[in-house]
């Protein structure tokens, strides 16, 4: 192996999740309700979904309980997946008070100084975040987050 090749780093593009599932055709119906995503492909053992823009952006695999023993798959998993939102904090109120109205667990409200998170759960119990971004400028927005130290301050929102 050469030099230059133990020095190739990663350019990553963007990203996507695999969760594995109970029942991978109901979960999606959770998804394109609450998050407005749309199935781009299924088949029995799994759903992919995209936010509309790329093939897809999660995909919901059934779990099968022997196999998950068989990976020692445990309770350290995933602690949530981040989606960014477009828009202001009417927007994020406006959220907060559809996930309140369609009964989705919230799990907390966060101030990261860079940003403002809602956290809530699917029905599976995987976390997610809608991220509300308001320092704009990457390295002033890396500044600040170590600055003080990547908060989750509580933070008060009320639902719109």
């Amino acid at each position: 192996m050469s030099t230059s090749s133990i020095n190739v780093k990663p350019r990553i593009l963007r990203t996507h999740l695999a969760l594995y599932v109970k029942d991978p055709h109901a979960s999606a119906s959770w998804y394109e309700d609450i998050l407005d995503m749309e199935i781009t492909a299924s088949e029995p053992r799994w759903v992919f979904l995209s936010f509309g823009k790329k093939h897809h952006d999660i995909a919901l695999i059934k779990a099968d309980p022997a196999m998950l023993r068989a990976m020692q798959i445990g309770d350290i998993n995933m602690q949530h997946y981040g989606l960014e939102i477009d828009g202001g904090l009417d927007d994020l109120r406006r959220l907060y008070g559809m996930l309140l109205a369609k009964n989705v667990p919230v799990v907390k409200l966060t101030d990261h100084k860079v940003g403002y998170g809602l956290y809530f759960t699917d029905p599976d119990g995987h976390r997610f975040e809608f991220f509300l971004e308001t320092v704009h400028d990457d390295e002033e927005g890396k500044r600040v987050l170590g600055h003080y130290n990547a908060p989750s301050d509580p933070f008060d929102l009320q639902p719109l």
